[in-house]
Order: C-alpha cells, then structure tokens, then sequence
C-alpha cells in the first residue's frame, strides 16, 4: 500500500482594509517611521476596525476564498483546525464559528492555542488526520487580531503586531509531495517572557486587571529576541539535516514574521539566500498565527510542484519547530 502524504492543495488569505502605518503610530506613541523599521522590518499593519468583529470574520472571509478557489464542497469537508490566541470567546471555539458561517456543517472543528507557532502546530495536527487515512478533506486556519490585546501606549508592542489570517486546504495524496516531516518543541519555563497576565482562570478579569492593565499582551524583547533567533534557526537547520537538505535545496524559507532581524537570522543559519526567504513583514507586521499562511498566499503565484519549502516558527510558551513540505500544485 503506498503511503498517503497530506498534501495543501490551495491557500487563501484574508487582511482587514485599514491600514495602520508607522507615521500614525507616531502620533500615538514616542516613536518614528525610521526607528520601527530598522528594528523590525515594518512599515506598515492591517487593524480590523468595527464593533463586535473578532477573529471569526478574517477566518470566514479566508476559508470562503479557499472553498471557491479549490471548488471545494462545504459539506465535503472533515475537519477545521483554527490557530488563534485572539479567540472570539473563551469559548465556543473561533473554529465553530467559522464552521458555521462557511456552510461546513459536516466537519468537526476546535482550536490549537500555540501564539506564533500555532499555525504550525495545527498544521501538522491536520496533517495527521489525513496522513492516518482518517480524513479527506481538512482545513487549517491561522488568524489573530492582535489589535485586541496590543496596548497602544507601549512602543515596545504596537509597533509589531497587527491583524490578519489565512487557511489552507490539506488532502491525501501518494505523490511524492506535501507535508514530509515535522519537528516541534516547546519550553513552559519561557511563560514570564511573553504571554497576556489577566483573562484565563488564575486571573480572571475584574477592575483590578483592567485598572493595571494586564489584559494586553506583555513581551521582554530582548529575551524573546535570543530565544526566537536561537530556537527557530536551529529547528529550521534540524529539519534540513534530518531530511538531507542544503541551502541550494531550498526554494523558499517560510518564516513566521516576528522581526525581520530574527527572519535574517534564521536564514543565515540554514545558509539560504535572500533571495529563498519569504518576507511580507514590512506591509502586515507581527499578525500571529496568521502569519504563514498569508506568506504563501502572497507567495502561492510563484510556487511549483515539488519546490522544497522550509516553515519555522518561535513564539510564546515558550514553542517552536519546522515543518518540511514539497509544494503540491503549480500556479493556477
């Protein structure tokens, strides 16, 4: 029996219209176009603006435009797997809610909370349903409004993060393509470093946390910075190892867009060119777990079958990892 591999066969993303950039930021807080830029890379974010509009809209409007362009069936499809930290509600899940705009009334569907690397986690969650033979049609979504938890009086966070999200299809194939190996990781010592204090269960939310402000994210940059360079450069490289790839064999590195600094690290790490890393940082910031699927939906044009693709990720838990996966369609 040949062994089934899970396959992304379409992406599609979705970015809110207001644009956020570095100038109007700097009417917001002690900041500068020149200085945001050459410490992350960013010019410009996307902010979903409009009461009662959570993370669900950019996951409907991305699973919408993936349904119509694979031709897909809402009642064909098995399984949604949505990778947020910004959820509608605690609960339902932000998956149920997209489940049930989209028509997708077949397919179970719950969450994956994982910060930046979330999106791979979940994406290699899905794989594994389609890879056992479980299912056949799975979708995987990566969306965050970081806008509802960026505190927009500290320059230290603002200025990164800002909204967006994207899906992708994964279905069976016994082609030599799609998702071929995957490493993760994580580290629960890292929790001080990033993570949002108020709003779980050991404090939830009351006058006191509003008052002092612990509902909005918190990062110690430097220590972030150090853990994400080390970690995500190296699970790229083990990956590459592992799978006995050289630079030159790398189409594309897809790297979660934290800081381009971070980004050029990694890439100096696997010895990839410039040239091989995909970056649109510079036009949606930090968007979380949205961040790689709107890479390779930017990027889904320049893409061939059998092109050898690198993903990696770092973000709060501490987690992290790489997925290797040869691309499965050719421009359509």
């Amino acid at each position: 029996m040949s062994k089934i591999n899970a396959a992304i066969t379409g992406v599609h993303g979705y970015v809110p219209e207001y644009v956020l950039t570095n100038d109007e930021l700097s009417t917001m807080v002690d900041t500068n176009d020149e200085w945001i830029v050459s410490r992350t890379g960013i010019k410009e974010r996307r902010i979903l603006k409009g009461e009662g509009q959570g993370t669900s809209v950019m996951g409907i409007e991305a699973v919408k435009g993936l349904l119509k362009k694979t031709n897909t069936d809402p009642l064909d499809v098995d399984l949604v797997i949505c990778a947020t930290v910004t959820p509608d509600h605690v609960f339902p899940a932000t998956a149920n809610l997209i489940a049930a705009a989209t028509g997708l009334d077949n397919a179970f569907n719950f969450d994956i909370g994982a910060a930046c690397s979330g999106f791979i986690y979940a994406l290699t969650t899905g794989a594994m349903y389609v890879q056992s033979g479980m299912y056949k049609k799975v979708i995987v979504v990566g969306a965050d409004k970081m806008s509802s938890i960026v505190d927009y009086t500290d320059r230290t966070t603002c200025i990164i993060f800002g909204d967006g999200g994207g899906a992708v299809m994964l279905e069976p194939t016994t082609e030599d393509v799609g998702i071929i190996d995957s490493m993760h990781k994580s580290d629960g010592k890292g929790a001080g470093f990033l993570n949002m204090k108020a709003g779980g269960s050991k404090h939830p939310a009351s006058l006191e946390t509003v008052t002092n402000r612990e509902h909005f994210a918190f990062q110690d940059g430097k220590t972030v910075f150090k853990f994400a360079v080390t970690n995500m450069a190296d699970y790229a490289a083990k990956i590459m190892a592992r799978n006995n790839l050289t630079g030159d064999d790398i189409t594309y590195l897809v790297p979660h867009q934290a800081n381009k600094r971070i980004v050029d690290a990694t890439a100096r790490r696997m010895e990839v060119d410039d040239a091989k890393v995909m970056m649109n940082i510079e036009r949606y910031g930090n968007t979380t777990s949205g961040t790689i699927p709107l890479l390779l939906w930017d990027y889904e044009s320049k893409l061939k079958k059998g092109d050898n693709l690198v993903i990696a990720a770092f973000g709060g838990g501490f987690t992290w990892g790489a997925i290797y996966l040869k691309w499965a369609y050719d421009p359509k």
